[in-house]
């Protein structure tokens, strides 16, 4: 049965685990486990979720609980899933020189994003 999410930009971390069934404090520690869960933090030091991240959140649920992986299990699991959705992300084209064109150009946005990303070691 898929869980209904409410369309919100996003949501703290009471109403994740409203949505979720899951108690705040392993909310938190599974972001201290899986790299993938990484909510955002409000100026005030608040949690603030995403869609995705309810949704990641979900699906670590259904791993954890439903399907009773381990943890290393589970991050295996999302790692697998992580790479098959990119490997799915052709827009529709079939040819390897399109994917590699693709990989090169996400290469260099990633790339393009730190240059111009703020440096966080000086600031407090």
């Amino acid at each position: 049965m898929a869980q209904e999410i409410p369309d919100r930009l996003y949501y703290r971390i009471g109403e994740v685990s409203a949505i979720t069934g899951v108690p705040s404090y392993v909310l938190r520690y599974w972001e201290s486990e899986f790299k993938l869960l990484r909510p955002k933090k409000s100026s005030a030091g608040q949690r603030l979720y995403r869609k995705r991240d309810v949704e990641l959140a979900l699906r670590i649920k259904t791993l954890l609980y439903d399907e009773r992986l381990t943890l290393e299990g589970a991050k295996k699991r999302l790692l697998g899933e992580s790479r098959r959705q990119d490997a799915q992300l052709d827009l529709g084209f079939r040819t390897p020189a399109v994917g590699e064109t693709l990989r090169r150009v996400r290469g260099r946005l990633v790339a393009l994003r730190q240059l111009l990303a703020p440096d966080r070691r000086g600031s407090a």
